[in-house]
């Protein structure tokens, strides 16, 4: 995809997650619908979902795909590394990402973005791709205004 058709693509996608949620405050309602809005709209995934922090580790939430791991500490694999560090991670190829997880083996690729409610990590949108490299910067900012238009309802009700 052409970078500019790209962020055209994100900025529709933007006003679809926000028509879907504005107004709604439950949480986990919000990330079912901005999971399967995702699952339909973007190409080469094989899973798209949240992990909930719960304590020191990653619950499974709302997502669409195979089944997946249950619960991911802190600190371990993409999604742990990305509320460790507070921080998006872009993983071109999850086998050169050192203590990686593999819930799917079918999975290369990976973008994880932290959830935040009141500066701190709530959850993490995770985004999975059995191409490498699939996801690039773009992606990435991209996912980052998606969950940033789910901050913003969190911040009417949190």
């Amino acid at each position: 995809m052409v970078a500019s058709d790209k962020s055209r693509f994100y900025e529709r996608l933007c006003q679809q997650v926000k028509a879907l949620i504005e107004g709604e405050p439950d949480m986990i309602a919000n990330m079912a619908n901005v999971s399967a809005l995702l699952n339909l709209e973007l190409e080469e995934i094989n899973w798209v979902g949240f992990y909930l922090l719960k304590g020191e580790t990653l619950v499974l939430g709302p997502f669409q795909g195979k089944p997946a791991c249950l619960r991911i500490p802190v600190g371990r694999g993409v999604c742990g590394s990305a509320v460790a560090e507070n921080a998006s991670q872009l993983v071109r190829d999850v086998h050169q990402f050192a203590g990686h997880i593999a819930c799917d083996a079918a999975s290369n690729a990976e973008v994880v973005i932290p959830v935040r409610a009141r500066g701190e990590v709530v959850a993490v949108l995770d985004v999975d791709s059995p191409r490498i490299a699939r996801f690039d910067e773009q992606d990435q900012e991209g996912l980052e205004k998606i969950v940033s238009l789910l901050e913003a309802e969190l911040f009417k009700v949190a």
